[in-house]
């Protein structure tokens, strides 16, 4: 995120300490698929996004689902790595009560962020 220093906007995932380590194995796709996820793992580590990892201690693996347009969104099966984090404390707001509470509202801002997934510094 450019014009944000690193230490401020840079998320780590809290892992449970006895929590197990999972790597998943790959999953079996077309070769006219898999072309188009090394296509589109590239363009995300090309943009610097993603980067390899030699010995990983989890693995997730990729489920390509396709766009209207033919083209392929990447998608990566976190369940696992889900499981060995603890749980939010913090209760997500209810969409209805939100709705209410900007009804009497006369101005709505709104932000939709390219790639937004992506906008989400993590620690390495």
């Amino acid at each position: 995120m450019p014009g944000l220093p690193a230490e401020v906007a840079v998320h780590k995932l809290g892992v449970r300490h006895d929590a197990i380590p999972v790597k998943q194995a790959p999953r079996c796709m077309r070769l006219e698929i898999e072309q188009q996820v090394v296509f589109e793992v590239k363009k995300l580590a090309d943009a610097g996004f993603i980067r390899e990892e030699q010995y990983p201690s989890w693995v997730a693996s990729v489920l390509p689902v396709q766009k209207k347009n033919g083209q392929i969104r990447i998608c990566v099966d976190y369940r696992d790595l889900n499981k060995a984090c603890p749980k939010d404390e913090f209760p997500l707001p209810i969409p209805e009560l939100r709705v209410d509470i900007t009804s009497s509202r006369a101005i709505f801002s709104f932000m939709d962020s390219s790639s937004g997934y992506n906008q989400i510094k993590m620690a390495p």
